[in-house]
């Protein structure tokens, strides 16, 4: 790949397996061999090394005896906490973008939801899903709130592909994400925080049926 010729190779081996963690190429409970990764990414060891540390660092990487570094699994409390926390934050991004988004930026918040709405399904969905979330929060203009966020995420990241792969789901997140947007829009704050905590209330219910193997499996953010 072009980009991990332009930065250091630890840092590229880092972007690829969070990439493989996300689409579910890497799933929890995956062994993380150096030899074979190293092989398969087409670089040496001493990188691979690095990129699994930092995995670790990040939370996304435990050491099992007899089985070395390992993707995490979540159990029920964590996926839980995950999505309060997240509730807290994206709640309070919204509440906060209804007073600095601009109109600009609400027409590009809009565009992307109307984007979602016509692709609906699909890793195209899960990423425009994806720059719905992190445009409203860069609209906050909250750096430290911008930094929590990016660290919960890469947690998020151990749950897999979207629950939008669920037609019914993603209708539903469309909807919520245009009661965010309505309040938005309407410079209402506490609105805007309700109607995005309602959102991440939903896609836990999402996430809680996937995991009992109901509907899907668990995935990022809807």
């Amino acid at each position: 790949m072009a980009e991990d010729t332009e930065i250091p190779q630890g840092q590229g081996a880092y972007r690829r397996l969070l990439e493989e963690i996300r689409n579910g190429t890497l799933a929890p409970g995956a062994r993380l061999r150096e030899t074979e990764l190293a092989e398969r990414l087409g670089i040496s060891r001493t990188p691979v090394r690095e990129a699994i540390r930092q995995l670790e660092t990040d939370g996304l990487v435990m050491h099992l005896p007899r089985q070395g570094a390992t993707i995490r699994s979540l159990d029920h409390a964590e996926v839980v906490e995950l999505y309060e926390m997240r509730a807290v934050l994206e709640g309070t991004a919204a509440r906060l973008a209804a007073r600095a988004a601009s109109d600009v930026e609400l027409a590009e918040l809009a565009a992307l939801n109307a984007e979602l709405e016509v692709i609906s399904v699909g890793s195209a969905a899960r990423e425009v899903n994806r720059v719905f979330h992190r445009t409203l929060i860069e609209t906050a203009r909250n750096r430290f709130l911008i930094k929590s966020m990016s660290a919960l995420q890469r947690t998020l990241l151990i749950l897999g592909p979207s629950t939008l792969a669920d037609p019914e789901r993603a209708r539903a997140a469309v909807a919520e994400h245009a009661a965010v947007l309505a309040a938005l829009q309407m410079r209402d704050g506490a609105g805007a925080e309700a109607a995005m905590r309602a959102h991440v209330e939903a896609a836990l219910s999402a996430r809680i049926r996937g995991m009992r193997g109901r509907e899907f499996p668990m995935g990022d953010e809807a």
